[in-house]
Parts: C-alpha cells; sequence; structure tokens
C-alpha cells in the first residue's frame, strides 16, 4: 500500500509545483456565496483556503448571506423581496443582514483559528483582517422599484487591503458598505468581490457558488451530455450574457457570469465560477490541469499567432531545456531562423509560453508537427492544446488529411487528444530518410477533419 500510495503521490507532487510556483505571491478574490456556509462547508473551505495562502497566495475572501438572512426574516414573520436579482433591503431586512454578517464574520474567523493535531490546520497560523473597507451608495429607484437600504460599492480602502495582505493576513470582507454619513448599505457579495478584485487588479476572481459552471448549452437541463464549460473566452461569454435572459437567481446562467465578464474587461486576468458541492473544489480548480468548474479568460492577454523573425530568441530558450533532457530533438539557431514561418506560439507580454513547427508532406497529404513545447511556468493551463487546434487549422488550410508526430516520452498525451500509433514504415518517404531508428521514437498519426 504504502508503495502504491509513494508511485500516485510523488508524481501528482510534482505536477502541482509548477501551479504553486506561478501563482506565489499573486492576488485571488475569493467570493462564497452563504449557501455554502448554510450547507455545513466552511470548516473544509477554510482548510483549503489556509492552504492556498500557506502557499504564498495573497487572499481576500467575501462572503455571502442569502440564505441567513432570509432565516433571520422568517423568524421575524418578514418576507424577504427581490428585484433586479437583488434584495430590497427595509429597516427590518438591514437589521438581519447587519445580524447574519456579525455571526458569519465569527464563524468564519473562528474556522481559521482552529489548529487541532492531524487535521489540514495543524500548525497554520491565518490571521483574519476585516474592517470598513467599503464605501458604499444607494442603489435607489432602478425601475419604480426602490431598493431602501441595498447599496452598491462607491469606493474601496485599496491601500489598507493592500496593506493587509502583504502583512500576510487574509482579508475578509462582508457584503456590507457605509457611507461618509455612517449609513449602512446592504451590498451583494457578488458586486464586492467583483469590485475589490477589479480595484486590486488580481489575479484570479473565484466565485464557489450552487452552481457547477456554465454548461455548453446553458438553456438545456444538466446532463452527461451537457458538460461544463472548463474554459469561456470573455468574447465568448459576452455573447452568452447577450442571449441570456436577466438574472433573478442563482441558478441563472448570467448570475455569476455577468460579474466574471465584468472583472475580465476591468483587468482581471482570469475569473472562475466552482461548485462549493465539490469537496476541495477551490484546489481542483486552481492546482488541476482541466479545473472543476468554468474559467473565463480574456485571450487578448495571450497572443496565439505565426512566429517571425524576432520570436527566434525566445522559441529556443523555451525549448532549449527540453533539448537537454532529451525530450526534444537538437535544432540549432539556423535551423530555427530559416523555418521561422513554420512555427506557432502563443505569446504573453513579450515571453512565448508555447511553441510547435508544422512541416508539410503535400505529396503525402500529411505534415509532421515538431517541437511542441510548452512552458513549466504554464503547463496545465491549455496552451499545449490551443497550439494544437492552430496547428490542425494550418495543415487543414495546405488541404492535408493529417498531422503527424515523433515522440519518446509524450506519447499518452499525444492519444488523449485523438493521435493513433502507426508503424514507421508509414512516414512519407522523405521523412523515413531522416527517421533515427537508434531514437525509436513512436509515430503518432492524427486524421483533420
Amino acid at each position: 500500500m504504502s508503495a502504491v500510495f509513494n508511485f500516485t503521490f510523488v508524481p501528482w507532487f510534482r505536477s502541482v509545483a509548477p501551479y504553486i510556483h506561478k501563482f506565489r505571491n499573486q492576488t485571488f478574490v475569493v467570493g462564497v456565496c452563504g449557501e455554502a456556509i448554510a450547507a455545513g462547508k466552511l470548516q473544509s473551505l477554510a482548510q483549503d483556503l489556509a492552504m492556498i495562502q500557506s502557499m504564498g497566495v495573497k487572499i481576500v475572501l467575501v462572503h455571502g448571506f442569502r440564505p441567513q438572512v432570509n432565516e433571520q426574516l422568517r423568524a421575524k414573520g418578514h418576507e424577504a423581496r427581490y428585484s433586479h436579482g437583488m434584495r430590497i433591503t427595509d429597516s427590518v431586512a438591514l437589521d438581519c443582514a447587519q445580524e447574519a454578517a456579525g455571526q458569519l464574520r465569527y464563524e468564519i474567523e473562528a474556522a481559521f483559528s482552529e489548529g487541532l493535531p492531524n487535521t489540514p490546520m495543524a500548525g497554520s497560523t491565518v490571521r483574519v483582517i476585516s474592517g470598513n473597507f467599503i464605501t458604499a451608495r444607494p442603489v435607489g429607484i432602478v425601475d419604480g422599484v426602490d431598493f431602501q437600504h441595498s447599496g452598491v460599492v462607491r469606493k474601496l480602502d485599496v491601500a489598507g487591503i493592500i496593506r493587509s495582505l502583504d502583512m500576510g493576513a487574509m482579508v475578509l470582507l462582508s457584503p456590507f458598505g457605509f457611507s461618509p454619513t455612517g449609513e449602512a448599505f446592504n451590498l451583494t457579495m457578488e458586486g464586492v468581490a467583483t469590485s475589490v478584485a477589479t480595484a486590486l487588479q488580481a489575479d484570479k476572481l473565484i466565485f464557489v457558488t450552487e452552481v457547477p459552471g456554465i454548461r455548453q448549452r446553458p438553456h438545456e437541463p444538466e446532463s452527461e451530455d451537457n458538460p461544463i464549460n472548463t474554459e469561456l473566452p470573455l468574447a465568448a461569454a459576452e455573447r452568452l450574457l447577450a442571449a441570456s435572459p436577466p438574472a433573478e437567481q442563482p441558478q441563472d446562467t448570467a448570475f455569476y457570469l455577468q460579474h466574471c465578464v465584468q472583472a475580465c474587461k476591468g483587468g482581471v486576468e482570469r475569473s472562475h465560477i466552482i461548485p462549493f458541492a465539490v469537496d476541495g473544489s477551490l484546489l481542483l480548480e486552481i492546482y488541476v490541469h482541466d479545473g472543476i468548474g468554468t474559467m473565463v479568460v480574456d485571450e487578448k492577454l495571450e497572443s496565439l499567432r505565426e512566429a517571425t523573425a524576432d520570436d527566434v530568441g525566445g522559441i529556443l530558450q523555451l525549448i532549449e531545456p527540453f533539448e537537454k533532457d532529451g525530450t526534444l530533438v537538437k535544432r540549432d539557431r539556423t535551423e530555427i531562423e530559416r523555418d521561422v514561418a513554420n512555427y506557432t506560439i502563443i505569446e504573453h507580454d513579450g515571453v512565448i509560453f508555447a511553441c510547435a513547427a508544422l512541416y508539410p508532406y503535400p505529396e503525402s497529404k500529411t505534415a509532421e508537427m515538431a517541437a511542441l513545447t510548452v512552458s513549466p511556468h504554464s503547463q496545465g493551463q491549455g496552451d499545449g492544446e490551443k497550439v494544437l487546434k492552430r496547428v490542425e487549422q494550418r495543415a487543414k488550410a495546405m488541404g492535408l488529411q493529417s498531422i503527424f508526430v515523433l515522440t519518446t516520452r509524450t506519447m499518452h498525451w499525444f492519444l488523449k487528444r485523438g493521435f493513433v500509433p502507426t508503424d514507421p514504415e508509414w512516414l512519407p518517404e522523405a521523412r523515413k530518410r531522416k527517421y533515427n531508428w537508434d531514437r525509436r521514437s513512436k509515430v503518432l498519426v492524427k486524421k483533420i477533419v
């Protein structure tokens, strides 16, 4: 049993390491809906957030309290009222919201204070800081509806939040704000989290929610044939919002998605919608390749394009470590300069994170994809799939029917993406003459449809 555990644990831990390096010193804003706390998930969420913080991530936690406020209202015989997806906060609802917020803050701080032996919190020290970081203004009257004590974020004490994070504390925010005259306003968790993420230019905004994510066909019922969209480009998310009815309930497609889109347009690189019902969903979304929910990403941050002469140095720097360990066949600068137009790259802020070259054999209606490489710093983000898809599109535009690869170490990656093994004798004659029989590379082929 111990040997089996070692066999699975070591490669898993190594696969997580690039994400730990990537996210160290980054800022995540995590919005947790009140339903997650009502469902008894607070302790496990606190443990996971503490682990994420221990790996160098700066965390701002924003909690919701919809069910808790509604429970208080029921106890007082008062009806919960909503419009435009927001609570109408009269004086009774405001009292209930203040009571619920105080109780939840106490419970959350208690959860981060646990340190029992043999639990994930053992040995952890999580300092939670909360305060009057939010200045609010009233929603006012919308379409004839007076929202009374409901408000929206007017201003944030960004410097105060950053100071707290730099001190190593986790910042806890309730969906409450105060006007300069001291008047209290009930805010939405989603609105606060989005405003904070945008103001901080956070690296991630993560909503831990009642919904599993955005389905590929959002108007159809949940089923295995209608899986979650794990990555949604910003443009596609905007189109989906435009086609969706106004959001009134958390289960509505637009309810969380509109805030993800707003954050991405405001400069937050990636926004996520994940389910609290799946144990460890935060860890799965952040540290596992495909994640567990939906990630909205602004593709303008990355440039997927064909390479130019200016990219030769970056390509060399990217592939050199993989040539040294034998994963790739060595290519000199002259060869890459000669063939640079054959390369497809992903570039972000002037740094090349992925590349692949396409060498066509028109007489055989096929092409070789060579030197497919993804930087260790961005592995698990889908860059390999993006480059593969662009290479397939280039080959198809040339009128080719298939692409093939030669590999000694990454066979399974290609098998999972539709490639099938074939005998080296299948290779085009021109390529067969250059085949290194001593290297014994596997030949894998994929038909282009």
